[in-house]
């Protein structure tokens, strides 16, 4: 049976259900931050990806948001994206992310997340990157 891969049509975080600290994260975001489904939080293995101009290798290194007018926001700026399209209490974090000065701090610690992500909690053997 041919699987149909998944084109979005709305804003769409994208992240890897492989793994357990990105799933935990995310579901996390859909409890907190965007409790009414105001975008779409989909796995990456779910995407057609060349539809949308992403590759494996983008969405394993860092989460993903597609935007609606198709742009993609990749790492900390996606993070700020799915927060800043969510809930408007949690609005005001997502733009601080970006701002000058805490955007680069928060690149930072996104990338350290990202390589340290099987140390973390919820984390597994799957979730470690593969070396470059």
């Amino acid at each position: 049976m041919e699987t149909t891969l998944f084109v979005p049509t709305r804003p769409t975080l994208v992240y890897d259900a492989d793994c357990g600290f990105c799933t935990r994260s995310v579901q996390l975001i859909g409890r907190w931050v965007d409790r009414r489904g105001r975008y779409d939080v989909r796995p990456w293995q779910e995407l057609d990806l060349a539809a949308v101009g992403l590759t494996e290798q983008d969405c394993d290194e860092a989460a993903q948001f597609i935007t609606a007018d198709g742009s993609i926001r990749a790492g900390h700026r996606a993070i700020a994206s799915a927060v800043t399209h969510g809930a408007p209490a949690w609005r005001p974090l997502g733009r601080l992310l970006e701002a000058p000065g805490i955007s680069w701090l928060a690149g930072r610690a996104y990338r350290w997340i990202a390589a340290h992500r099987h140390q973390l909690p919820g984390g597994t053997a799957a979730c470690a990157r593969p070396l470059a």
